[in-house]
């Protein structure tokens, strides 16, 4: 089951928070980054292979393994949101939020009423938090996190804007996207210097706006490098990326194989 406190619980109370990224939709990969032991799990519908019925499937895998459950939605499908949260996310990240009126209407998906117009069933989400329905509507809107992702110009235009959004928790910072957006397309720079400074700006505005930050980090310099700038919910490690890294280290420890193949091996 879900680790307690809840997702929400740590990250208000501003630890920090290491999420695994899966794009393969195999259960068993996500419940293996559980069981190693990141605290929580990503689920990338957006650029990944994932579909409802696989989500929901690797949502109950990533629970069994004891970490928080996170789900990354394509661009503009609200409905799916809010289908998400029922079948037990406890945290829906919509990519490309560009205005406060995107920033509520998806917002307003993952919250019931007064702070949305979330529809009532869920019962798989209930279940798999541990709670009797009657609880889980108790503590569904501050539980439930919903966050914006902050990846381009007019995002960055309009982020006073969208942080002013009541039921939006957070904004995550999509560092691919904002540096071709920085630098109109001329490059991807994730890692680069500019990329850096405005990610600081935006979590720095975050902070102070009361909401939470979380970015997409590529490799270990950078989580510490976002922790500092007040990230909490932070991504490091991505599945397809640990399988060929992986691949090709195994190949290299066998690379003799191919000298004897070509009969230049030594003693053979």
């Amino acid at each position: 089951m879900t680790q307690n406190p809840f997702l929400a619980d740590k990250l208000r109370a501003g630890q920090a928070v290491v999420t695994a990224w899966s794009q393969l939709s195999a259960p068993m990969v996500p419940e293996l980054f559980a069981r190693a032991g990141y605290e929580a799990v990503t689920l990338d519908i957006q650029h990944g292979m994932y579909d409802f019925a696989a989500a929901c499937e690797t949502l109950a895998a990533v629970a069994l393994g004891g970490a928080h459950r996170i789900v990354r939605i394509p661009v503009g499908d609200n409905a799916l949101a809010g289908r998400l949260v029922d079948m037990g996310a406890e945290c829906i990240i919509a990519p490309m939020i560009n205005s406060r009126r995107e920033a509520e209407a998806f917002a307003r998906s993952v919250k019931y009423p007064p702070l949305g117009e979330r529809s009532w069933s869920p019962f798989r989400a209930a279940m798999l938090s541990g709670q009797t329905r009657d609880q889980y509507l108790a503590n569904a809107n501050s539980q439930t996190l919903a966050f914006a992702m902050i990846e381009t110009e007019d995002a960055i235009d309009a982020l006073d804007e969208i942080l002013a959004v009541e039921s939006l928790d957070g904004v995550f910072v999509g560092p691919s996207d904002l540096s071709l957006a920085l630098s109109k397309g001329a490059r991807l720079d994730p890692n680069g210097e500019e990329t850096a400074r405005v990610s600081a700006e935006i979590a720095e505005k975050t902070v102070e706006a009361g909401k939470l930050a979380g970015i997409f980090c590529l490799n270990a310099d950078k989580v510490e490098e976002a922790y500092h700038q007040g990230f909490r919910l932070i991504s490091h490690g991505v599945d397809t990326i640990f399988l060929d890294h992986a691949a090709r280290a195994s190949l290299r420890e066998v690379a003799w194989l191919a000298d004897v193949k070509d009969g230049t091996a030594a003693g053979y």
